[in-house]
């Protein structure tokens, strides 16, 4: 097959069409060989796995992963002896591997973060924006809510998750709020999305979806307790490591993070396998010798747009789907 179409026309040809975040940059970083093994950890709607199978051969292979199950059942309807899919957690990635028969892989692509289908679904309780129910675990068939974590946690811990995973200023504030609702309303307390909304909009005094950056001030508490319920960074550091150890010499990681704590993990992380972040003499200032890196890094694609008003760059044009105005994309080759 060629290489050189657009990948989000491949998609839509395909029928597997989805507005997938960084669509062509993540499929060109991956340098798709017509008979190479991939790897899809965050399936989603498809958007990037459809593009990966319209750049395949008949002797190519793509191996999709999500522990969402509704992204599973999506994946189940595709029709492509080239493709399968695994419902799992990036934890769980050796032993999917090994089940599909696959030692080492051509390339890792790692979609981070919420989905705009989990987003737009209230049912599911990720969003601010409609209420519904406090759940916002992407696997809803294994852990625990955000809701029974906020009744059951200590309002020390509840503060560190807001600092730590949402870098919340007001995060005792916030946790005082919260504790103080639960001993108040006790098994009635924060039932749904939009009560902890308008509790946080309260505990920092601001208007809801008036505040200095733009953002509605639930954002950052919201961010936090995704990251904790699911253990998404947890998740992050072992998927990191056991994509490393299973790509071939060439392979790539390609890794979309959405805010800081993800991005500098992902960043570090290939610094440092890259031997990058080798102690130096402190006399000299020379790097001190370290193992053989494992990897080459290759740089990152930062598609956010300009600010209002100012003109904008060519090669940074307003992106068709919101959620990549706060990606960034990093690349890595296996040596």
């Amino acid at each position: 097959m060629a290489t050189d179409r657009d990948p989000q026309v491949d998609a839509r040809a395909t029928g597997y069409g989805h507005q997938a975040v960084l669509l062509a940059p993540a499929i060109d970083a991956l340098a798709i060989r017509p008979d190479g093994r991939y790897v899809d950890c965050t399936f989603g709607r498809g958007g990037h796995s459809g593009a990966i199978l319209a750049r395949l051969g008949p002797a190519g292979r793509l191996l999709a992963i999500d522990r969402d199950p509704q992204a599973v059942a999506v994946a189940r309807t595709w029709r492509d002896a080239r493709f399968a899919i695994a419902h799992a957690r990036f934890s769980e990635l050796d032993a999917v591997l090994d089940a599909h028969g696959l030692d080492r892989v051509d390339g890792v692509l790692l979609d981070l973060g919420v989905s705009s289908p989990q987003l737009d679904d209230a049912a599911r309780g990720f969003s601010f924006r409609a209420d519904g129910p406090l759940d916002m675990r992407m696997d809803p068939t294994r852990g625990i809510t955000a809701r029974d974590w906020l009744l059951a946690a200590t309002e020390e811990d509840i503060a560190r998750v807001l600092r730590d995973y949402g870098e919340e200023r007001f995060a005792v504030r916030i946790a005082a709020a919260i504790a103080a609702r639960r001993r108040d309303a006790g098994d009635e307390a924060l039932r749904t999305t939009g009560e902890l909304a308008a509790l946080v909009a309260d505990a920092v005094r601001r208007p809801r979806g008036r505040t200095e950056t733009g953002k509605d001030p639930a954002t950052r508490t919201f961010q936090a307790l995704r990251i904790h319920v699911n253990q998404e960074l947890e998740e992050l550091a072992i998927v990191l490591a056991k994509s490393v150890a299973r790509l071939a010499p060439g392979g790539r990681l390609v890794v979309i993070s959405f805010h800081s704590l993800e991005d500098r993990m992902v960043k570090q992380f290939i610094a440092h396998e890259a031997g990058r972040d080798a102690p130096r003499d402190p006399v000299t200032g020379v790097a001190q010798p370290v193992a053989a890196p494992r990897l080459r890094m290759l740089g990152r694609v930062l598609p956010r747009p300009a600010a209002a008003g100012a003109p904008r760059a060519r090669h940074r044009p307003r992106p068709a789907n919101p959620r990549e105005r706060s990606a960034v994309l990093r690349v890595a080759e296996r040596l």
